[in-house]
């Protein structure tokens, strides 16, 4: 996860991303079943023009959408293999945010939440859950500020808290240990941004995809990155905050997948029968070619 260091409009732009996940076994595992979540979105503003996941050794695999709505490619290994290598390339092309609208008043989005399915995205997770306190000290922060304004405050508040420092945490941490450790990487950051948000009835949810590196990038140059989380908050429709990098996701953020925190998008999760192997290697390469 990372912080931001044509044939189209000159506001749109087309990015490559290869991302590639690759599982070496102590011994080789005798069966392994997996799920991949690394193909992106087509929404407003994106538009994924080309995407295939490609499985080493060979395998047959299988695509479903999941209840959150994100786009799973599913496969499984019967014969033993040593290592696994996971590759999923995409070709998406972005635009720039739209201008964002009037916010609805804290009684209509109490009113909305109630009896929805934004309730989903109102209550707190195993990894959203956050000492009341935190709360109290979030909603001082956002007083009297509307929706909008109540997210940058939050955001602004956990960022000068949460200082991003990859490698001081890890997928399991909460986001009441990264605020206690005042360290972790984006996927923290998000994880107390959604807490204190919702703390203050604001629904939220995670958001899982990319961002690259260098705003300014060479055309055709390919560039070393890493995945991405933000949050999307709910004030009479979904909209986007990036709390790592203080700022609206823009053309440089491509969506994967939402859910209610990082275990509903994990980009790869599986089980084998085997020997415990060592973590899994992970590159993102991306390449600005429009």
């Amino acid at each position: 996860m990372t912080a931001q260091s044509t044939a189209t409009t000159a506001a749109t732009r087309r990015l490559r991303i290869r991302h590639t996940t690759r599982v070496a076994y102590t011994q080789a595992a005798v069966l392994s079943h997996n799920e991949v979540r690394m193909t992106p979105l087509t929404l407003p503003g994106q538009t994924t023009l080309d995407s295939r996941v490609t499985i080493r050794p060979a395998a047959t695999t299988w695509s479903y959408w999941d209840y959150w709505g994100t786009q799973v490619t599913a496969f499984e290994l019967m014969d033993p293999h040593a290592d696994l290598t996971i590759t999923a390339s995409s070709l998406v092309e972005t635009a720039p945010p739209g201008t964002l609208p009037p916010a609805p008043g804290w009684p209509a989005i109490a009113e909305r939440t109630a009896g929805s399915r934004l309730l989903e995205f109102a209550g707190p997770t195993a990894r959203t859950t956050v000492p009341p306190k935190l709360v109290k000290k979030a909603r001082k922060a956002a007083m009297g500020l509307d929706p909008h304004g109540t997210a940058v405050a939050v955001s602004a508040m956990v960022a000068d808290q949460v200082s991003y420092l990859p490698g001081v945490t890890g997928v399991n941490t909460s986001a009441a240990e990264a605020w206690d450790q005042g360290a972790g990487v984006c996927q923290d950051i998000a994880h107390v941004t959604i807490a204190l948000l919702r703390g203050l009835g604001l629904p939220t949810r995670y958001v899982s995809g990319y961002l690259h590196p260098e705003r300014d990038a060479e055309l055709h140059r390919p560039v070393a990155g890493q995945s991405h989380a933000w949050v999307e908050y709910w004030a009479g429709d979904w909209h986007g905050y990036d709390p790592t990098n203080r700022t609206r996701p823009d053309e440089s953020h491509v969506v994967v997948g939402r859910g209610r925190d990082y275990d509903d998008v994990t980009p790869h999760k599986g089980i084998y029968r085997g020997v415990a192997g060592g973590p899994p290697e992970v590159t993102v390469e991306f390449t600005r070619v429009a």
